[in-house]
């Protein structure tokens, strides 16, 4: 986007600070612009950082609305194969080497996935961001030059979710979610995700790097790259199955 006009639409957001939408608006539209208005589906690598060692893998990933969601990790072939399932409220793991489905109880879904810094929550959202939360605007900032709406999240009474609250900084021009910070019930500060690489992809303007870094663990971090994606793609539901999780490549 020309940088003139891009200064003129953040001066007229900046004058009219929503245009009349809630932060719900904002945060549904942020959700939106991520994985599509109806589906998506995504090739991506995944790069867990250890001060003493460095991991990668690639995968592919398949999303319809809310209810379904599918991870497929594609390298190295030790991993290949292995899929997370997400359909509606259950969440399944294919671990082909061991040839053995797994269906992970509600308790599990803030653990690492793969090993990673992301959880099974962040990848297939068994939780949503816009239904299971309550959201403030609170101010104005800027991150990397471009101008945002800092909105608080704090999750309803009754959402089983593992985080106190999140801040999340939204871009005023292309809704992208550039940064979050992620907190536990007493306050402190857990995990911080940032959002880089921003670019055309699949025929929008898109954050194709994430890293996810945890704030008490010095040197660790996750980083996840999308190397294409494609939005609101024909998928049926049955593609979100069992048997499809097994076999899919």
């Amino acid at each position: 986007m020309n940088r003139t006009l891009y200064l003129l639409i953040t001066l007229l957001m900046a004058l009219q600070p929503a245009f009349g939408q809630s932060a719900k608006d904002i945060i549904r539209k942020a959700e939106e612009i991520r994985r599509g208005v109806q589906s998506s589906q995504a090739e991506m690598t995944m790069t867990i950082v250890r001060p003493d060692w460095t991991r990668s893998m690639s995968m592919k990933s398949w999303s319809k609305g809310d209810d379904y969601a599918l991870m497929l990790v594609t390298a190295p072939a030790r991993d290949a194969g292995t899929a997370t399932l997400k359909r509606s409220n259950e969440v399944w793991n294919w671990v082909p080497r061991i040839e053995r489905t797994i269906k992970l109880p509600r308790s599990m879904m803030s653990q690492s996935w793969m090993g990673s810094d992301f959880t099974n929550n962040d990848l297939v959202q068994d939780v949503s961001i816009v239904d299971d939360y309550d959201h403030r605007i609170l101010k104005d900032s800027t991150i990397e030059g471009r101008a945002c709406w800092k909105i608080e999240l704090i999750p309803h009474e009754d959402a089983a979710i593992v985080w106190g609250r999140i801040y999340s900084w939204i871009d005023k021009v292309d809704f992208l979610t550039l940064r979050s910070e992620f907190y536990d019930e007493d306050g402190f500060l857990i995990n911080v995700m940032q959002s880089s690489a921003i670019k055309k992809m699949g025929g929008r303007t898109f954050a194709t790097k994430m890293e996810m870094i945890p704030m008490e663990e010095e040197g660790h971090k996750t980083v996840l790259e999308y190397t294409s994606i494609q939005f609101d793609v024909p998928l049926s539901d049955e593609f979100f199955s069992v048997q499809n999780m097994k076999r899919v490549r």
